[in-house]
């Protein structure tokens, strides 16, 4: 099942926030000070192409703590916006809502990528 889930999810939207993710790694990645956070988003635009079947475990301390904070500023809260967003939208039908759920999923993770595991 998931892997039907995921094939749906690659060409109804899911692609596009991967490719989010990817782009905001190589920008990242520029700066010898953002590759902490460029391999953060490479790591997470792996779950976020294939997104069913993965679990998203949240912890860390508090330099994760700290780092999360920066990336919020400069970084996720327009990712977690627009993957709110949409997941809201998938939402509005009985249908969508698989993955509006995942797109919540992404979203969240959006804010607080460092201390995360996925599973």
């Amino acid at each position: 099942m998931s892997f039907v889930g995921n094939l749906l999810w690659l060409v109804f939207g899911g692609f596009l926030s991967g490719l989010g993710w990817l782009i905001s790694g190589v920008m990242w990645c520029i700066t010898i000070i953002g590759i902490p956070y460029g391999l953060q988003c490479f790591k997470f635009a792996k779950v976020s192409f294939v997104p069913f079947g993965k679990r998203v475990e949240y912890g860390g301390g508090a330099v994760s703590f700290l780092v999360n904070v920066i990336w919020l500023v400069l970084n996720g809260w327009w990712m977690a916006l627009g993957n709110f967003l949409i997941g809201c939208l998938w939402c509005i039908t009985i249908v969508g809502i698989p993955f509006g759920k995942q797109f919540f999923k992404i979203a969240k993770l959006s804010l607080s990528p460092f201390g995360s595991t996925v599973e």
